[in-house]
């Protein structure tokens, strides 16, 4: 079956469904949302901490966000980027009030405002302990109920369309590639549509289920990122994998973790081992405050140095009923593993998180292939750099979404439906009986990414890493070719993708950097307000 859509958007998470709602008043035309599971599943759901913005003039200011957003990205962050987002962030807090997103507030009306690590003042806007959940719920009624929207929830994309798929080659270097839509699968017919679409816009979300712990959703394969790839489309900066320094460390549930979030940490927890030592003055002068990459490392080292699988996070000596208030879900959570934690510490370990690469573009949100916008964590947009500061990434898909709708609005008049796009040829393929193969291969990528290619990482490891995904990669395209396309060869094709990727630009890059730590090229972590030297992370 062939549609026709104006705009097609291929993700249901805060920046796709913020994108959808920009567009959706201006009569440019019908606008498709295709979620490959429903909307309520999305990443932004499982953010809880909140979302960063200047709002309180009184102590805060945009030139504070900025740096701090610099020292967190190492110092690698577009400037331009950052400024972006920065200076923009409370009109796209005011957009999402408009739509229904309730934030907490104090009781003279003003917002009751968090402090995470990495952060100079306290600026992060949140609802409880479940902030992502509450924003997804704000723009899921919204998005429903709209008239110009139609969202296409258990399809999922295989493609997006280029001249490839007209007979012409392309390659890397290929001036003026565009994109004419995307090939989505059907669940009900399990046939896959050609979806044609005068722009097409990638808000897949992140690539946390690529390891083999992650706070991310399992639906978290990366699949916007790898498209854009095989499409020759340009991607950055993979090497930068944030590993959420807490994740509630729970032997029973291994995928997803359970987040514990970092505003725990700024309302006063403090990192400890099981004997209740602290250990974080070894390592930064903001203790458990520094940001996640410090905070990541510090915890694997004193794990390895003391044979653990977790450190602790402690809150007990804060007021019993205000842990409760400000934390209600982390601390039901807890408690059904045994854990109160108001009067025991919780136990905690890294985890991947945020993919702080992706699919680049430009302050537009539009990618090196012409008609094609990604937004949100799929996307580089420079603002992260080498590490993401707490917080940013909502505000970030807020923003982008609205730079790449007005940018889109102003240019979708000069383009028409490709007409000459064929549609998907399976003939010839038989149905997967190989089930098993699948599901083995996808939990060997999990353990390849994060033995090999984790927090800490070397030459020797990384090149391991990098045999073992070729290997992988062949038989699994030999796999898709002889069968007819399921969900699952495709998210496993897509998380062999992203491995590579991440895999590939972490050779590359011969320093360690940000996210990035190898002990072929170490370099002592540093505080970067003051320049002191602190103990070198192996």
């Amino acid at each position: 079956m062939i549609y026709r859509f104006d705009f097609l958007i291929i993700g249901g998470g805060v920046a796709g469904m913020t994108y959808a709602l920009k567009v959706a008043n201006s009569c440019k035309g019908k606008i498709a949302l295709i979620c490959k599971t429903t909307l309520d599943e999305a990443n932004t759901a499982r953010a809880q901490g909140g979302i960063a913005a200047v709002t309180n003039l009184k102590v805060d200011n945009f030139e504070k966000h900025i740096q701090d957003t610099m020292i967190a990205g190492d110092y690698i962050s577009d400037i331009k980027a950052v400024e972006h987002v920065v200076r923009n962030a409370p009109a796209a807090i005011n957009d999402l009030i408009k739509w229904g997103v309730n934030f907490d507030k104090k009781e003279d009306g003003s917002f009751d405002l968090h402090r995470e690590g990495g952060h100079s003042e306290f600026r992060i806007l949140h609802h409880a302990d479940d902030t992502g959940f509450e924003i997804q719920r704000g723009l899921m009624d919204t998005v429903r109920n709209h008239p110009n929207i139609t969202v296409f929830e258990n399809h999922y994309a295989v493609e997006i369309i280029t001249q490839h798929h007209l007979g012409v080659l392309v390659t890397r270097k290929t001036p003026d590639v565009e994109c004419y839509g995307a090939y989505i699968l059907d669940p009900d017919t399990r046939k896959i549509d050609t979806f044609l679409s005068k722009v097409t816009l990638m808000a897949t979300g992140g690539t946390g289920a690529v390891y083999a712990t992650t706070s991310n959703p399992n639906i978290s394969t990366g699949d916007g990122i790898a498209m854009v790839y095989r499409a020759k489309g340009t991607v950055k900066d993979m090497e930068f994998v944030q590993f959420h320094p807490t994740v509630l460390f729970n032997p029973v549930e291994t995928h997803p973790a359970f987040l514990i979030t970092e505003a725990m940490r700024g309302y006063g927890g403090i990192l400890r081992l099981p004997n209740g030592e602290e250990f974080m003055q070894k390592y930064d002068k903001r203790l458990s405050l520094a940001p996640r990459d410090i905070v990541a490392r510090a915890i694997d080292r004193e794990m390895k140095i003391h044979g653990l699988n977790y450190v602790c996070l402690d809150v007990t000596h804060k007021n019993s009923e205000e842990t409760k208030k400000h934390f209600p879900h982390i601390y039901e959570k807890c408690l059904n593993i045994g854990v109160d934690i108001t009067k025991d510490y919780i136990p905690v370990c890294p985890s991947a998180h945020y993919m702080c690469g992706g699919i680049q573009v430009d302050l537009n949100g539009e990618s090196s292939i012409h008609r094609l916008y990604a937004v949100g964590e799929c996307s580089c947009t420079g603002l992260h750099g080498g590490n993401r500061l707490a917080s940013n990434s909502l505000i970030e898909a807020v923003v982008y979404a609205k730079s790449a709708a007005e940018h889109s609005l102003s240019v979708i008049d000069q383009y028409h439906f490709n007409a000459n796009v064929p549609e998907w040829n399976d003939e010839g393929t038989m149905t997967n009986e190989e089930k098993i193969l699948i599901a083995q291969d996808e939990r060997e990528v999990g353990q390849i990414m994060s033995n090999y290619v984790g927090i800490v990482r070397s030459d020797l490891r990384l090149n391991r890493a990098w045999k073992r995904l070729d290997i992988l990669y062949e038989e699994t395209e030999q796999l898709f070719k002889r069968i007819k396309p399921t969900s699952d060869i495709c998210e496993l094709r897509n998380m062999i993708n992203v491995a590579y990727l991440i895999t590939r630009h972490a050779i590359e890059r011969k320093e360690s950097r940000g996210l990035h730590y190898t002990i072929d090229y170490p370099k002592h972590a540093y505080d970067v307000q003051e320049k002191t030297p602190m103990i070198d992370i192996d």
